[in-house]
């Protein structure tokens, strides 16, 4: 029997790069997705055992259902992938009630519903793990992108939480990634620029996020432990996020 994995927001970037990560390392792979269906069933042909699911994260019957019809169907489901996200811009200055209302219900309490129904219901051959995607911003924090941020934090909070309610059999990890692809309003040239600002100076890309979420879930990891993979962003202190820290500098030189 196949081991399984569930990644949500895996029909696009670094959901897809995760997504087929753990395609070929023989995992069956199951791609949520929201809105981008054509992708998702893309990767899902693409890979050598995949099938796709529709879910929005907004709607909590839907979540309900999809973790309990997976549970079902999937005899040895052994990990969640919470890549899916929200980031929309707010600032402290101009908090959008609206941008703050979805970003907390996607980015974090589906994320930790999702956990729960998943340590509820799925069965597994082996430990279960959930590998909640966060971010480097948390230990690196700005005011930039406010309610995305504070959903973010409230997400790193509740795994640690359930990392400690879960073990020693099941576990919890944070993955928190840099700066990867272009996002917000980016041009593919400020991408090449902003995502260097970091110790190494160079960019970090998805395959290395989706190679850690595959470690996480087939290591002896302890429950509760986070995995950086920025190239040393985290370490830095970056007063603004780098979209813009990279157009000061532009509009200085």
């Amino acid at each position: 029997m196949m081991r399984s994995v569930l990644v949500t927001g895996g029909a696009r970037r670094i959901g897809a790069a995760i997504a087929r990560r753990f395609g070929a390392a023989g995992w069956y792979v199951v791609i949520h997705y929201r809105r981008s269906r054509a992708e998702a069933q893309a990767l899902a042909a693409s890979l050598p055992s995949a099938r796709t699911v529709q879910c929005d994260l907004l709607d909590e019957g839907a979540r309900t259902d999809l973790m309990h019809s997976l549970a079902r169907e999937l005899g040895d489901w052994r990990a969640l992938v919470n890549c899916a996200s929200l980031f929309e811009y707010d600032s402290h200055g101009a908090l959008d009630p609206d941008v703050f209302d979805r970003a907390m219900a996607v980015n974090a309490r589906a994320q930790v519903q999702l956990a729960s129904a998943f340590f509820a219901h799925a069965r597994s051959n082996g430990g279960r793990r959930v590998i909640q995607v966060t971010d480097q911003k948390l230990a690196n924090i700005n005011p930039d992108f406010f309610s995305y941020t504070m959903s973010k934090a409230a997400v790193d909070a509740a795994a640690r939480m359930l990392a400690q309610a879960a073990a020693p059999d099941d576990r919890v990890y944070r993955l928190a990634p840099g700066a990867i692809l272009a996002s917000h309003d980016q041009t593919d040239g400020e991408a090449e620029r902003s995502h260097r600002l970091n110790l190494l100076g160079r960019r970090t890309e998805a395959s290395e996020v989706a190679e850690a979420a595959l470690f996480m879930a087939e290591g002896q990891l302890a429950s509760g432990q986070e995995l950086f993979v920025d190239s040393g962003q985290h370490l830095l202190c970056q007063n603004r996020d780098v979209i813009y820290l990279a157009r000061e500098e532009s509009q200085s030189a």
